[in-house]
């Protein structure tokens, strides 16, 4: 930015600061300019590919959960914001979750559970408005978890398979 020099005109210099004078030059540019303001509710702004946000589980085309019951998630959390307990299939003896839960009022959106997933189950989703009224809404069981990640199929499956 510019700075004015008003040491020639002395006599408005003592009348008026020239850090006045500056200041109310930037407002009046900034006055003048397109406002960025969006309509929220109604109009909502971009989001980027990066960001971070609800959790979901994914699973299979078949139906079939991706969660191997590894703990590689929990295991990684700084927050120690996930709580995950296995135990062995009947059918075939792989590993599976039977309980999974994501205290979101601990978890600080790092996003290492998604990165240290080997089957990409758990992922951080792009959706944003997840507000509760209550603390122990936002206790993330298995089932909700499962949920969102069906949601998200149905919505748009390609946006959130990492490359």
């Amino acid at each position: 930015m510019k700075y004015i020099k008003l040491k020639k005109i002395k006599w408005l210099n003592n009348l008026v600061p020239s850090t006045i004078i500056i200041g109310l030059i930037t407002t009046l540019k900034y006055m003048l300019q397109r406002k960025v303001t969006i309509n929220y509710p109604f109009d909502k702004g971009k989001v980027s590919n990066k960001y971070r946000g609800e959790h979901a589980l994914m699973f299979y085309d078949n139906g079939e959960e991706r969660c191997i019951g590894c703990k590689l998630c929990e295991a990684i959390c700084p927050s120690q914001a996930i709580t995950i307990d296995t135990k062995p299939r009947d059918s075939d003896g792989s590993r599976r979750t039977t309980k999974y839960d994501i205290d979101m009022s601990k978890c600080i959106y790092c996003g290492l559970c998604q990165e240290a997933c080997p089957v990409d189950a758990i992922i951080e989703t792009n959706k944003y408005e997840f507000v509760m009224e209550k603390r122990d809404e936002l206790h993330y069981n298995k089932e909700k978890l499962l949920k969102n990640g069906e949601i998200l199929l149905k919505n748009n499956k390609k946006s959130f398979i990492r490359k």
